[in-house]
């Protein structure tokens, strides 16, 4: 599984290309997630005394643990009475050793800024300014 991960130019490159192949299509969702790896290293289990002073150690382990970092496009399928063209999932992952992560994140920054460029302002419903503005009023009146 190792071999499946790009290295950090790559995955800015492909994940610069999703960014805009959403964009250009002009509907999707790209999802980011980050977790820390853990199966790689060698986390003993501890004894029972160590556990019962700190039940959360391998919150904080010896050696700093690498990054995986992945980004997905969630598609796979043509949806159902929609007139959408099926689009490939693609998924991306890569992994950050620990003295690149300040490197990394800032570059990563800089990616997403850019592909979150363009975006349109969110619509905002009438009926939830309109219920707020009643149950202010509401609150300040007293029963007589």
């Amino acid at each position: 599984m190792a071999g499946d991960h790009l290295s950090n130019d790559e995955f800015f490159t492909k994940l610069g290309d999703l960014f805009d192949t959403n964009r250009t299509k002009g509907h999707g969702s790209v999802y980011l997630t980050q977790k820390r790896m853990t199966f790689d290293t060698n986390l003993a289990t501890p004894d029972a005394t160590k556990v019962a002073d700190d039940p959360l150690w391998d919150t904080h382990p010896q050696d700093p643990l690498p990054i995986i970092v992945r980004a997905s496009n969630n598609k796979s399928t043509k949806h159902p009475g929609t007139d959408r063209e099926a689009i490939a999932k693609i998924k991306l992952s890569t992994v950050v050793q620990p003295d690149q992560l300040e490197t990394f994140y800032g570059r990563y920054a800089d990616v997403c800024k850019a592909g979150m460029s363009g975006l349109k302002k969110r619509d905002k419903k009438k009926g939830k300014k309109d219920k707020k503005k009643k149950k202010k009023g509401a609150v300040g009146e007293t029963k007589g």
